[in-house]
Parts: structure tokens; sequence; C-alpha cells
């Protein structure tokens, strides 16, 4: 995920992390400045489950956020091709 779209998304990426991983809080989501390993390795911390347990769901929630970059993308570029 490139750097704009995490800084237009962090605030609900965070809100998905954490309502999966309700002990992680917002201010130490905050210091991991979206960074995925730091993220694992909080989770991993907090839970002191292997990261097998939960990069998937991790990778799932940061994915779901690129796709609806991606579909507005094409739905723009959609309606800009029939507006011509």
């Amino acid at each position: 995920m490139n750097q704009n779209m995490l800084k237009g998304k962090w605030t609900e990426i965070k809100g998905e992390i954490q309502k999966m991983w309700g002990k992680v809080n917002s201010n130490e989501l905050e210091e991991t400045k979206g960074d995925l390993t730091k993220i694992s390795g909080l989770i991993q911390q907090k839970y002191g489950k292997s990261k097998e347990d939960f990069s998937d769901k991790l990778h799932e929630i940061f994915n779901k956020f690129e796709e609806k970059k991606e579909d507005k993308v094409k739905d723009l570029n959609d309606s800009m091709r029939g507006s011509h």
C-alpha cells in the first residue's frame, strides 16, 4: 500500500485492527506509522501468538482498503469515459 493511501485510510485501518485485536491501543498503532512489520510485532507482543496466527488477517485488512481505492479509481475512469 502506498504512503498516500495509508495516510488517507489510516484511521479506518486502525479501527479495523483494534476490532480484531482490542489489546492494541490507538497510541501504540500511531507509533508503528502503519508499518506492517511493526504492527505484527505489536500484536505478537500483546497476544503472544506467532505471526502466522494473525498475519493473513492483518494483510486482509490492508488489502481491503487498497481494493476500495482501486474500485473508486475504476468507477471514476468509467464515469469520465461515459461523459465524453
